[in-house]
């Protein structure tokens, strides 16, 4: 069972929670996304993947997760994203060891309101943050879900491509060229699943034909897209416990 909401404090997280049904694996997609996960008795980081992530649950397993957009995490967790690429970091090993301790506690006290210590965690953070939001992030994100170049879109921001892909780095883990490979895929996905046929959902989604859109998404989600859409190979659109 997978629950989610949008956090309190906005800027595209979620904040979620997961218990398991059945003993049962699954993976989760690249989606640029940094998670902040209480599973297990412990607090750990899942960075955004360049790569499927495949992971299994037993039965009862609970967990609860707030969820970044792509570029938002490293205002709260005090460390660029490409730090974290493909990792999944316990939190003890980023921040101060008898501060998560504490953290810990509060959270295994807090029961069924995990998720809003784990808000209260990240608005903390943000308000103590120099830069919490960067007014550069949403315009890269824009133009790359547009479908614009890596020199077109540093252009409009006023930057060499080289600054581009170091602050894209950065920020969001990926350069801006795999950035922009992860935001198509899952607009593709998102067509295939609300039913539009594969050759359209090529074309609406950027890729040059069908041929080049089955091999993106079995390259970047190590199943190919019809498995995906037809949900026969445990993916779950970045619903796990990392």
């Amino acid at each position: 069972m997978y629950r989610e909401r949008p956090a309190r404090f906005g800027d595209g997280a979620v904040v979620w929670s997961s218990r398991g049904d059945a003993d049962s694996s699954g993976r989760v997609l690249p989606d640029g996304c940094v998670d902040l996960i209480w599973g297990a008795g412990r607090l750990f980081v899942a960075g955004p993947d360049t790569r499927a992530h495949v992971f299994t649950v037993v039965h009862g397993q609970e967990a609860t997760g707030l969820r970044f957009a792509p570029g938002a995490a490293p205002a709260v967790l005090g460390v660029p994203a490409d730090e974290l690429t493909d990792r999944r970091v316990p939190l003890d090993g980023l921040w101060n060891v008898a501060r998560v301790r504490e953290l810990s506690e509060r959270l295994a006290a807090a029961r069924g309101g995990a998720g809003a210590v784990l808000e209260a965690i990240a608005e903390g953070r943000l308000r103590r943050a120099a830069d919490p939001g960067g007014a550069w992030r949403p315009a890269v994100l824009a133009a790359l879900h547009a479908g614009r170049g890596v020199a077109e879109t540093a252009e409009r921001l006023g930057l060499s491509e080289r600054q581009l892909r170091r602050r894209s780095l950065s920020a969001f883990g990926y350069g801006p060229k795999t950035l922009a490979r992860v935001l198509r895929m899952q607009r593709a996905l998102d067509l295939a699943r609300s039913g539009t046929p594969l050759a359209a959902t090529a074309v609406l989604a950027g890729y040059a034909d069908q041929a080049h859109l089955a091999r993106e998404v079995k390259g970047l989600a190590g199943a190919p897209l019809s498995a995906l859409v037809a949900g026969r190979v445990g993916d779950t659109s970045g619903q796990s416990p990392g």
